[in-house]
């Protein structure tokens, strides 16, 4: 009798009980995909949270985290707004953006919380990967960079805080005499810059290599620092070197007097005003017609950076050239670089060509007073 009552009506109320358990536990679901993740001290982690409305009656529902350890922060934003409390339409689901700021002083290790609408939660944990540290990092993906002596090498760094208070960092190098290290940033110079704590900032470091200098690589130490802490960052520059000369005389005169049919000597000095070693330069000469120019001596074999070698131009005039001014054009040149002189050439002519001239027109009005004496009378 009481299994035949049992079976009649408590069996059907103890199933009707239990399926409404489960429709009320399932009426609204907290759910991420990520559950478990470990990052290093320091870093922020971001969840993106689903409450989802599987009833068939509007949720409001309370949102609140829990067992969240000492010391660490975060925020809660749906719609662009922090919230504490959130609407469900029936079969629909609300999204949150659920930030945690991870410590940068914190113990490795696995730290458990949760995350609850209503009466509904979600257990996440977060394991730190390594013990916390007080520092700075000083960081750039290109560290190496490669140009002409004249060239700028710019890098693009990064400098985090990764300590629990804000640091005005003094930026400085310990680049080698001649070198010209400019720290930029926000589009500014700058020699110092602030960053908030467990934060990164840009920094732009410009490089500006001597006037001077031989081609090779060249490391330059740049550092970040404040009264406690601060990171170094090795830059490396290699210079390809530069090709450059300068043809000139002795005093920087380009000009000289010749006497028609003369051979003048000028002293030349060719430099090397480059960054790179000069081989086979060659010395030539654009001249005027039936004029002759010869160079002791015609090629230099090498000349080092920043280095000077003499020569010698022996300019020869044309018999047949008049008074008046002329141009000689000299040159020097390898395949990497050249440099023209203009040279003004004044021609004069020779003492003995005048006194031959003064003497001719003396004879010709000897001649004419002669002529006029002997037969003016008649």
């Amino acid at each position: 009798m009481q299994t035949k009552l049992f079976k009649l009506f408590l069996l059907p109320l103890l199933v009707g009980i239990v399926f409404s358990s489960f429709a009320l536990q399932a009426k609204v679901t907290v759910y991420t995909p990520y559950t478990k993740i470990s990052v290093p001290p320091g870093e922020s982690v971001d969840y993106s949270v689903d409450i989802i409305n599987n009833s068939e009656s509007l949720q409001r529902l309370d949102i609140v985290v829990s067992g969240l350890p000492k010391g660490w922060d975060y925020e809660l934003k749906s719609g662009g707004w922090k919230v504490n409390q959130i609407a469900v339409l029936p079969s629909e689901k609300k999204t949150l953006s659920f930030k945690v700021e991870v410590p940068v002083q914190v113990n490795k290790g696995t730290y458990r919380f949760g995350i609850a609408a209503g009466e509904h939660s979600l257990p996440l944990s977060i394991t730190v990967s390594e013990q916390g540290t007080y520092k700075t990092e000083f960081t750039t993906t290109q560290a190496n960079m490669e140009g002409q002596a004249s060239a700028t090498f710019t890098y693009s760094a990064n400098l985090r805080n990764r300590t629990a208070e804000k640091q005005l960092y003094a930026l400085t190098s310990d680049a080698a005499r001649g070198w010209n290290v400019v720290y930029r940033a926000n589009g500014k110079q700058v020699t110092s810059v602030e960053v908030e704590p467990n934060a990164t900032t840009s920094v732009t470091v410009e490089i500006k290599p001597p006037a001077i200098v031989e081609a090779g690589s060249f490391k330059i130490p740049v550092k970040a620092s404040t009264g406690s802490t601060s990171a170094q960052l090795e830059l490396e520059a290699v210079v390809t070197g530069s090709y450059a000369m300068e043809l000139t005389t002795p005093e920087g005169l380009l000009s000289a007097d010749i006497t028609a049919g003369r051979t003048r000597k000028i002293e030349l000095v060719i430099r090397n005003t480059g960054s790179s070693e000069l081989k086979e330069i060659e010395l030539s000469a654009n001249k005027p017609a039936n004029w002759e120019v010869t160079f002791d001596p015609k090629k230099i074999e090498t000349l080092i950076p920043g280095a000077t070698t003499q020569a010698t131009a022996l300019i020869k005039s044309s018999d047949k050239a008049i008074p008046g001014d002329y141009v000689v054009k000299m040159t020097s040149k390898t395949p990497e670089a050249s440099s023209t002189a203009e040279f003004r050439i004044a021609v004069k002519t020779s003492l003995l060509s005048g006194w031959l001239g003064i003497l001719l027109i003396a004879a010709v009005i000897a001649a004419v007073v002669y002529l006029f004496r002997k037969y003016g009378r008649r």
